[in-house]
């Protein structure tokens, strides 16, 4: 095979989570042009990483975009696509393309048509049940006939986002060499995922005072993130920085994620970026099913409430009390913390 398009997902972790999946179509087929088709901001964040040779952007989702990328796909002349996410959608590019070797889960009868390599998703009983999102996407990669090679996730620090990282930092106010908790209280994924900005401010005022982190608040650069690390802010009583004019490069996070001796974040994407990078993490799980990310725990504290509701699954809490998250409380986050700082 001369050239391979992997289809990237899109959420940010799911991103990430992919990463092993790169590395064995890589070290499987060494000779393959291997291109990944994903978000444009998913450039910075895979920025360096050899599992592939090219970036494709996936910009536009209306007809025509779909249209003029199909073209664009058709003309590089790809022999086969590896489809990672599940939707119907994601499997439309390369079927317009006219990719031969189509491969991917099958969750449905249009994914299924769209496809000419349908691989069932994991069953039990007959009934699909939650992995890891790692053994999801190493699953696809083998149906190419590729063995694994690791279960690490691969991000690289690149010079020059590093330097804008520290000038970003120092302008913020934390001095070169001071140890940093970082703390991503959003989540894209809807409000059912928010830890309350009450709680983060408690749990990094007792982490301030016992351990001297310096918490630093880093949302994404949308409006309903920086309102809520505005509202975790206004509940800190201990010094701390909120960035809230951040960088919107990817690249430019993944190195402010590189320089924290913890991370605080709800199960988002600034989770497994922190894994990838070898930081330690505390997550805060809500709604979401923790065996779609079990894997690679050493240096992670995943806590949840053992609520009869959860996991819902849902972007809005379907009762209204969103208790799985409020019923977290920050002692637990500054218990885990210590434990991870003491490693």
């Amino acid at each position: 095979m001369h050239r391979l398009l992997v289809r990237l997902p899109n959420p940010l972790g799911d991103a990430v989570m992919a990463t092993p999946a790169l590395r064995a179509l890589r070290r499987g087929l060494p000779e393959t042009e291997i291109a990944v088709l994903g978000l444009p901001h998913h450039e910075g964040l895979l920025r360096g990483n050899p599992s592939f040779d090219a970036f494709v952007p996936l910009r536009g989702r209306a007809w025509r975009d779909v249209r003029a990328r199909a073209r664009e796909l058709r003309d590089r002349g790809y022999e086969a696509a590896v489809v990672l996410p599940d939707s119907a959608r994601s499997a439309l590019d390369p079927f317009a393309a006219r990719i031969p070797v189509r491969i991917g889960y099958a969750r449905d009868l249009v994914r299924r048509a769209l496809l000419s390599h349908a691989i069932d998703p994991p069953l039990e009983g007959g009934q699909r049940v939650a992995i890891s999102m790692i053994e999801r996407y190493l699953r696809v990669a083998r149906a190419l006939g590729v063995r694994d090679a690791g279960d690490a996730l691969e991000l690289h620090v690149q010079d020059g986002a590093a330097e804008r990282a520290d000038a970003l930092l120092a302008r913020a106010g934390v001095a070169h060499g001071e140890r940093v908790l970082l703390v991503t209280p959003g989540a894209a994924f809807g409000a059912s995922k928010l830890w309350p900005a009450e709680h983060f401010a408690r749990a990094c005022d007792e982490l301030h005072r016992r351990f001297g982190l310096l918490p630093v608040i880093a949302p994404a650069p949308n409006a309903a993130e920086i309102a809520i690390a505005q509202r975790v802010s206004a509940a800190l009583a201990e010094r701390h920085v909120a960035l809230l004019e951040p960088d919107p490069s990817l690249e430019v996070f993944v190195a402010i994620v590189a320089r924290a001796a913890l991370v605080l974040t709800n199960d988002t994407g600034p989770r497994h970026v922190a894994v990838a990078l070898g930081r330690p993490v505390v997550t805060l799980m809500g709604p979401t099913d923790p065996r779609h990310t079990a894997h690679l725990l050493e240096r992670q504290r995943v806590l949840f409430e053992d609520v009869a509701c959860r996991p819902c699954g849902q972007s809005v809490c379907p009762i209204g009390d969103q208790r799985c998250l409020v019923r977290l409380a920050p002692e637990r986050v500054v218990a885990a913390a210590a434990e991870l700082l003491a490693v």
